[in-house]
């Protein structure tokens, strides 16, 4: 007898947690599999990592945007996704999109692959679809994780070209001590003392018409690294521009999932 009441009340017990996690997700935009996948993400950010974030992302509902931050670890964008209620597609090189042991999450994530090296327009255009009909794209514009002891490696201007053209805002994120150690994987082996800090909404309208000039990409690049040099806390960091076929050499940067 106590066997049975043992089982019923488990039974009782998983129906509830089921509820409460429909529940739950009937808040957020994510599907089943995304909104399992999210709360994953949280329980590393907070208890492996012990990331400090902030409460949720600045856009309002249905507003597109474009986010982007500097680029430590193959996990950054876990503590970015932590805050959201809604997917943010993320720019992931192609290669790790069609791993076999990545292609599911890739999928389920609805991230956008992107070619290593140079601008690719495919991509590009899939990200400027997503933001302009209100959907958030991830994009870090180092290109490659930075082993290096400087703030930033060159960034690329990607994130403003489809900000530009979606007419979205862009919001600039800097975070902090998120581990890695050599492969993808290996932040998921180490725990860390990470920080997520969030800067304000940057308002592009004023460029909109103006994606032609030489000088308004490039100029807006380096305003958006010196911002999250400031989150950093190093307002005095000038911010370099990678050139179209830019690639780090081997001393600085490591392998990255995530492009911009």
């Amino acid at each position: 007898m106590y066997v049975v009441w043992s089982a019923v009340l488990l039974v009782l017990v998983l129906v509830a947690l089921a509820v409460a996690v429909r529940l739950a997700r009937r808040r957020t935009e994510y599907t089943f599999a995304q909104y399992v996948l999210w709360i994953i993400a949280r329980l590393l950010t907070r208890w492996l990592w012990r990331a400090e974030l902030p409460p949720q992302l600045p856009f309002s509902t249905g507003q597109g945007g474009v986010i982007v931050c500097n680029h430590r670890s193959s996990i950054d964008p876990f503590f970015v996704q932590s805050c959201a209620r809604r997917p943010v597609h993320w720019m992931v090189a192609r290669e790790f999109c069609e791993q076999r042991i990545f292609r599911w999450l890739a999928r389920t994530c609805e991230v956008i692959p992107v070619n290593r090296g140079g601008i690719d327009t495919q991509s590009t255009k899939a990200a400027i679809r997503l933001a302009s009909r209100g959907g958030l794209v991830g994009m870090l514009p180092e290109g490659r994780i930075n082993l290096t002891d400087q703030l930033l490696l060159p960034v690329r201007p990607g994130a403003i070209l489809v900000a530009l053209k979606a007419r979205v805002p862009i919001l600039p994120c800097y975070i902090d001590g998120a581990p890695y150690a050599g492969s993808i994987w290996s932040p998921f082996l180490m725990s860390a003392r990470t920080r997520l800090v969030m800067g304000e909404l940057m308002d592009l309208s004023a460029y909109y018409e103006r994606t032609q000039e030489a000088d308004v990409v490039p100029e807006l690049a380096r305003q958006v690294a010196r911002e999250i040099a400031r989150l950093a806390g190093r307002p005095d960091f000038e911010p370099q521009l990678a050139g179209r076929k830019w690639m780090p050499d081997r001393d600085g940067a490591g392998e990255s999932t995530s492009q911009s």
